[in-house]
Parts: structure tokens; C-alpha cells; sequence
């Protein structure tokens, strides 16, 4: 599983922003309920990153953010102890916030994160049990942000990869996947990573034929001012819901 930094969102700010959108949607931080919600998330691939669990802390109590790489998970664990070197995220949270309807809560939308983020543990979704040695009880819901097309190098492995992460997903529970079509790679400052170049009817496919039904799929094209962009040649941003049937 290749190591997530910020530099590996060459699209930002828009397409970023736009998944942001699209996870306080889904976990109904717009509307002030009806979305996601429960007792455990667990976030797949974490990467350095918390953007995508801004407003899960709303409506989930425990959340669990795990990745392959030792140096993302220390920089997740420098953040939540308010290390110094922590990067600032403070801009990221005001927008999300001002998504919610809540600008000037920020810093209380930080410390919420911080309390709800119990464990960051080591994750590699190419093994049949993912987190091991950890044990945590089936979660609510499981969320997952550019890690399959970066972690698996064939689409057999990623038909793999669902089935193990399902594991860890109880019965009715919800998978929100977000990531992105045809990318063949990304460059992470002059260092060139191969990517798995997923396509829309391959994942639709390989969720149902392990027992998902697909809620929702939102997808937006490459915006044009990046397509001279060499850092990553993905045409399309997805945004996918999808609940266990068994």
C-alpha cells in the first residue's frame, strides 16, 4: 500500500472539496441527521490525512483510522496529540464546517476528532484480516479514500481486498468508497507510483457479487484547468455507498 501524502491530491482544491461535500452528505451533516450514523467507523487507508472523518465524528461514537505505512500513521498520531510539526488542517475544518452550517465551531469540530479517534492501527487490505493482530467488534460503517487503486496491483487482488475488508463490516453495515477512474499513476514530489486503474462497471460488479447493493454513485469528471497536470492522469472522482446484505 503506497504511502498517501497531501501532495498525492494533485486535483485539489476543487475535487477535494467536492468529496468533502459529498462525505457530510452521506453522513447527513447537511441536513442535521437521516444520514450514516452508529457506534464504530473504521477508516481504510487513512493515509496522513483527516478530512474524510470530519463529519463522521458527528454521528459515530468510536472511530478507528488505520494505514500501511509507519510514517502515515505517526503523522495521523501527531495531529491528534497536538504535537508540534503537526500539519495544520485548520483551513480544511472551517470549510467542512461551513459545509455543516457551523464555520465558526472549527475548534470544536477538532477537539470532537480527536476524542472520537480511539485507535490508528496498522492496516493492509491485501491480507484476509486486514488489521491483525487487532480485534475490533464488526463496525457500523466503513469508509475508504484512494486506497484500493494505490494498494492493488491487479483487479484480481482488489476483488480480494473488498472481500476482506467486508470482515470487518457487521451485517445491513455501510461502505463509502471515494477514489478515482482510469488512474495508471501519481506523483508524490518526483517520486512516480503505479496505480491500479479501476473502471465503474469492474467495482460495481465486485461489490455485488460479494453481497453489496449500491445506494449511491456520484462521479465528477477531471476538471479541466488540471488536465495539464502531470502529477496523476485519472479521468473521473467516484463517490460510492453501498450497504452489506448478509
Amino acid at each position: 500500500m503506497k504511502q498517501k501524502s497531501l501532495e498525492t491530491f494533485p486535483w485539489r482544491p476543487k475535487p477535494l472539496e467536492s468529496l468533502g461535500a459529498a462525505v457530510v452528505s452521506a453522513a447527513g451533516g447537511r441536513t442535521g441527521g437521516g444520514g450514516l450514523k452508529g457506534k464504530l467507523l473504521i477508516d481504510i487507508g487513512s493515509g496522513p490525512t483527516i478530512y474524510q472523518l470530519l463529519s463522521a465524528c458527528e454521528t459515530f461514537e468510536v472511530i478507528v483510522a488505520s494505514d500501511y505505512t509507519d510514517k502515515n500513521r505517526q503523522e495521523l498520531e501527531k495531529w491528534l496529540k497536538k504535537e508540534p510539526g503537526a500539519f495544520d488542517w485548520s483551513p480544511v475544518v472551517k470549510y467542512v464546517c461551513e459545509l455543516e452550517g457551523n464555520r465558526d465551531r472549527w475548534a470544536e469540530k477538532e477537539e470532537r476528532l480527536r476524542k472520537a479517534v480511539r485507535q490508528v492501527l496498522k492496516c493492509d487490505i491485501l491480507k484476509e484480516r486486514p488489521l491483525e493482530p487487532a480485534v475490533l467488534p464488526p463496525a457500523n460503517c466503513l469508509i475508504s479514500s484512494l486506497c484500493l487503486e494505490a494498494a492493488c496491483p491487479t483487479l484480481g487482488a482488489c476483488r480480494d481486498a473488498l472481500r476482506h475488508i467486508k470482515t470487518l463490516l457487521q451485517p445491513r453495515g455501510h461502505l463509502v468508497l471515494s477514489g478515482t477512474f482510469g488512474s495508471t499513476f501519481y506523483m508524490v514530489g518526483d517520486k512516480w507510483f503505479p496505480t491500479l486503474p479501476l473502471e465503474e462497471k469492474f467495482l460495481l460488479e465486485a461489490l455485488q457479487e460479494i453481497g453489496f447493493t449500491i445506494e449511491k454513485l456520484e462521479k465528477a469528471p477531471r476538471a479541466a484547468e488540471t488536465l495539464l497536470d502531470n502529477r496523476s492522469d485519472y479521468t473521473r472522482m467516484f463517490f460510492l455507498v453501498a450497504r452489506r446484505g448478509d
